[in-house]
């Protein structure tokens, strides 16, 4: 029946992804437990269902599905929990708190046995604390019963745990916990007791010189421990482990920098370029470095072991970085230890089994060690077999073979090689120059680069590989023969290499006339190729430099060397760069396009430049649905409506009004006036002069500011604006609806009111005369109405300018109530 139900919930479960897509980690552990699925299912069919093949490996090693798969099985009875913790463990081994909790699963059933076993899987390999202490919690309640057999195997626990995460930063409660231990032995003689303290006293000289987090408070209650045994005796102890205490603090805050910049909850991922994996990269490496200083400068002994205890924590978290390994392997070998680097190679390829890099070295320390049956072994794990054997594999294998085992060796297997599959002519280059070089036996060579010939003509560089060969043997005759033969046979557009190959050998080893016939057979043969026809074949400048120049020696200066460069790539692509654009832009665009090619003649030729004569300016007003404002014939308003409306409004009927017309019925006629006789500029910044120089000529309608409401524009639906819209103070304001808005002011007694309007008139008769065109005079209008401010019942109006459109040169509207 369970059986039934689960197969049950997978088919609802893939119907559900079906309709709903890939869900996330939640939501499939969400279906899983709504669906009843079994416990082998959540993370298999998490893989399989909601992750792509080109996805593969990230969602593989998808930590937030890790997360949520671990919480979930907290949650869950340790027989259904099992499955998912294996195969969690599976991809990340090293990974402290999901092994942590799955030990916790089987203890809190008393599984001592299947406890055990998960301890012997993870403890060597996961050097942290919480799970050490899980562990020696786990040993101190299995041997509680056992009286002095018990406490003798809690003892050794506690050794055996010190003796790996002792030197941790975090060890500090270990330590305490492993002391107060030793303290609760019972001691039934004399004897026991002087035991039991001189163990006590141990630890604690060990815990004091450990850079911990705990290492004032262990230094203080050793002074304790001394003095409550013997005064005397603790003033020569405690003097003498002062200065190491001192120097361990100060270890300890060094460590500490580094320590803290180490993300202790990173899972061990394969890297994937990020910033965050970056960043602990680089942590580790400070820390390693920090280790190998030897800072505390203790015994090479004791430095040692601190070194292999960061390594090893390091791996806990970059388990996938080759480099990690490399580092930890060549380290133990320059430091005398070569069988524990060869196990750290083999444990380096048992978490990284496609990396070529790590085999290749693991070979290397085998050889240079002598061990050339187990680097043998290596290299043909590298070939594998015939189908998906590298060639670099086979190269290396040949190499190898002729250093260890000879000659013959290594002739033999290039015979086999050269049949499989996938061999290319890296292999005939490889073992020619070998046969070359190494065996001084030109003959084989050249028989073996011929036989190459035969399968690979059509390779330009394997052609270029034999010419090299060739003139080292200064066989002048040959090379003319070989490049001859690879050109009748090589299309034109993969011979580029070849012919320039050849040019050169005649420019060193032929006459003038073999080197100018060459020269012109290349333009020939190239400029079919290409699009620049004729004027491919023409003679250049180039040329002569080229022939004429020897090394880092040229004929010219480097000044004179970019100027041919640049003549050379504008004859090229200037033309045809020409026609490309004149051909949708017409006649009069190819000047433009001229100078523009002039000023980037620098820019490669695949760069494809934008028409630049269709750029219009960006306007955010041209929507679809928006008319414009109706035409009126009041002076001056008419073109300012029509200049600074949508212009697409007009063809679109009936649509919604637009929200920059809506502004202009807010804005004050003056202002809409001197709006209109701008210019229409190109591009965002217009010339401040042309704009000032308009601004000083324009025709702003300045009459009779008090008596405009019979002469002022009338916006459809709108009232006539008054006097105050036009001299700043904010009595009413036009709004959008057409409603004025009327404040406290405007309510108030007719009395009040006549002296407005009596205001109003004062400021009109000074303000509404037109201004003079004189800049000069200007500046003293200016000046006089500086300082003029009219106060009257907490309204302070600024008579700087004009009040109906401000400053002659700025056009700001001042006025403010108080």
């Amino acid at each position: 029946m369970y059986f039934v139900r689960s197969i049950l919930g997978i088919l609802l479960l893939t119907v559900s992804l079906n309709l709903t897509g890939a869900p996330n980690a939640a939501s499939i552990v969400r279906h899983r437990s709504n669906l009843c699925l079994p416990p082998w299912c959540p993370f298999f069919f998490l893989q399989d269902k909601t992750m792509g093949d080109s996805k593969a490996l990230d969602d593989k090693y998808n930590i937030e599905a890790a997360e949520v798969l671990a919480n979930e099985a907290q949650h869950l009875p340790i027989t259904e929990a099992a499955p998912i913790y294996e195969q969690l463990l599976t991809l990340f081994p090293t990974a402290a708190k999901y092994w942590k909790q799955y030990v916790e699963a089987h203890m809190a059933v008393n599984n001592d046995d299947a406890t055990k076993q998960i301890f012997s899987r993870c403890l060597l390999n996961c050097l942290q604390i919480p799970l050490w202490r899980c562990y020696i919690r786990f040993i101190k309640m299995a041997n509680e019963s056992k009286g002095l057999e018990g406490q003798e195997e809690t003892r050794k626990a506690f050794d055996f745990m010190l003796n790996y995460v002792g030197a941790d930063i975090a060890s500090g409660p270990i330590w305490m916990e492993y002391i107060t231990f030793l303290k609760s032995l019972p001691a039934l003689s004399t004897q026991e007791e002087s035991q039991r303290m001189t163990a006590v006293r141990k630890v604690y000289q060990k815990a004091i010189v450990t850079p911990t987090h705990h290492i004032e408070q262990l230094w203080r209650d050793y002074e304790n421990f001394e003095n409550s045994v013997s005064r005397q005796l603790a003033k020569g102890l405690l003097s003498e482990y002062q200065p190491k205490f001192n120097s361990a603090r100060a270890v300890y805050r060094e460590r500490k920098k580094y320590v803290d910049e180490i993300d202790w909850n990173m899972l061990a991922v394969p890297p994937s370029g990020s910033y965050k994996e970056e960043v602990q990269w680089m942590a580790w490496k400070r820390l390693l470095a920090f280790e190998k200083g030897n800072p505390q400068r203790i015994d090479s002994a004791s430095s040692n072991k601190r070194i292999i205890f960061t390594y090893e924590q390091c791996l806990m978290y970059l388990y996938h970085y080759p480099d990690i390994w490399y580092d930890y392997a060549t380290w133990h070998a320059k430091s005398g230890s070569v069988d524990t680097a060869v196990k750290l190679f083999q444990r380096a390829l048992k978490a990284l089994p496609d990396s070529e890099m790590l085999r290749y070295a693991y070979a290397e320390l085998e050889e240079s060690r002598g061990a050339i049956q187990s680097a043998k072994k290596i290299y043909e794990s590298l070939l594998g077999d015939d189908v998906n054997t590298t060639t670099l594999a086979h190269i290396q294998f040949i190499r190898f073979l002729r250093r260890t085992e000879g000659v013959e060796a290594a002739r033999k297997y290039f015979l086999d090689a050269r049949k499989s599959p996938n061999c290319t002519y890296h292999v005939y280059v490889a073992y020619a120059m070998m046969a070359f070089c190494l065996d001084k036996d030109r003959e084989i060579a050249h028989n073996v680069f011929e036989a190459g010939l035969k399968r690979f003509m059509h390779e330009p560089l394997y052609i270029l590989e034999y010419a090299d060969f060739l003139t080292r043997l200064n066989d002048d005759r040959n090379i003319r023969a070989l490049f001859e033969r690879a050109l009748s046979s090589l299309p034109p557009e993969e011979s580029v290499e070849v012919w320039k190959r050849f040019a050169q050998f005649e420019q060193t080893y032929g006459d003038l006339a073999s080197m100018l016939k060459v020269e012109q057979r290349r333009k020939e043969a190239l400029s079919r190729t290409g699009e620049e026809g004729a004027s491919a074949l023409e003679g250049s400048l180039q040329d002569v430099v080229s022939r004429y120049s020897f090394m880092d020696l040229w004929p010219c200066s480097s000044k004179d060397l970019d100027h041919l460069a640049r003549q050379e790539w504008l004859a090229k692509n200037m033309d045809k760069k020409v026609e490309k654009l004149a051909l949708p832009n017409g006649p009069g665009s190819v000047d433009k396009d001229y100078a523009g090619l002039i000023s980037n003649s620098t820019v490669s030729a695949k760069v494809v430049n934008p028409d630049v004569s269709k750029m219009v300016i960006y306007d955010p007003r041209q929507k679809s649905g928006i008319e414009t404002l109706p035409s009126t014939t009041s002076s001056g308003v008419p073109a300012a409506y029509s200049n600074l409306s949508n212009p697409a409004a007009a063809i679109v009927g009936g649509g919604m009004t637009n929200a920059f017309d809506e502004i202009l019925k807010a804005t004050p006629p003056a202002l809409v006036a001197f709006l209109a006789s701008l210019p229409v500029v190109e591009g965002p910044t217009p010339d401040v002069d042309v704009v000032l120089s308009i601004c000083l000529q324009s025709d702003i309608p300045a009459g009779q500011t008090g008596k405009l409401g019979t002469s002022a524009v009338q916006l459809s639906g709108g009232p006539v604006p008054t006097t105050s819209v036009l001299s700043g103070s904010s009595k009413s304001h036009p709004m959008p609806g057409g409603a004025p808005f009327k404040t406290t002011r405007d309510r108030q007694a007719g009395k009040r009111k006549d002296l407005d309007r009596q205001e109003d008139d004062e400021t009109a008769t000074v303000q509404s005369q037109p201004l003079p065109r004189d800049v000069f005079r200007i500046r003293q209008i200016q000046k006089s109405r500086g300082g003029t401010t009219t106060k009257a019942r907490g309204v302070t109006t600024s008579q700087t300018g004009s009040a109906s459109y401000g400053s002659a040169l700025s056009g700001d509207l001042s006025g403010s109530t108080g």
